[in-house]
């Protein structure tokens, strides 16, 4: 509900949701129905979200996958955002969703069985509690922090040569100058902004990448 005796209206799948998720589509829809349904009480969207639910939420996430190759971590996952996304459009990589919360642990848990999501794997805790640095191949995260205080946490689980693929907002450029420091402490290559989306989405999608020496 979003206020007295008027409940929010879905927004209606777009076009581009086939073309990014092919055959994978059906559970795209049975996420994004139950996330709709059940997101908003169980704390994990806030209540204006459900009319752009596709296009900010779902789209966002799902048209940076295939970025990502082999063992993916999603920190602070949340309401599965981007990593259940990521998961549905990617079966054929493997991904561990790290979140603290055990609420949201729970939905996690929830969807994965639901859907059948046999490349998933949930870790209660936060980035720097995983305790099994430099494992993946890339790390992500989205709207979870800002790029200086997110580097610490997501750098050292990802090994030599593999990647930070983090999605951020038009702010991104301002973020790589203010984190600076944690840069050049965590020994980042590479790090540049990418849109995404360009001729596929109505709102485009950027990731800051950097390589992890």
């Amino acid at each position: 509900m979003t206020g007295e005796g008027t409940t929010a209206v879905v927004e209606t799948e777009p076009a581009a949701a086939v073309l990014l998720f092919g055959d994978r589509i059906g559970l795209a829809r049975r996420f994004t129905a139950a996330l709709a349904a059940e997101g908003e009480e169980r704390g994990l969207i806030g209540p204006l979200e459900l009319p752009r639910l596709w296009t900010r939420h779902i789209l966002n996430s799902a048209i940076g996958a295939p970025l990502f190759s082999g063992r993916v971590a999603d920190v602070g996952s949340g309401a599965g955002l981007p990593g259940l996304v990521l998961a549905i459009a990617r079966p054929d990589l493997e991904f561990t969703l790290i979140e603290p919360m055990e609420r949201r642990v729970a939905w996690l848990t929830e969807q994965t069985e639901a859907l059948g999501l046999s490349n998933v794997t949930i870790f209660r805790g936060r980035g720097e509690e995983f305790g099994d640095d430099g494992t993946f191949d890339a790390v992500t995260a989205r709207a979870v922090s800002a790029l200086r205080t997110l580097i610490p946490f997501t750098a050292p689980l990802v090994r030599d040569g593999g990647e930070l693929i983090l999605f951020k907002g038009t702010s991104a450029p301002n973020e790589i100058a203010a984190a600076e420091k944690s840069i050049r402490k965590f020994k980042l290559s590479d790090v540049r902004v990418e849109v995404l989306g360009e001729d596929v989405l109505t709102e485009t999608t950027r990731v800051v990448r950097a390589t992890v020496r």
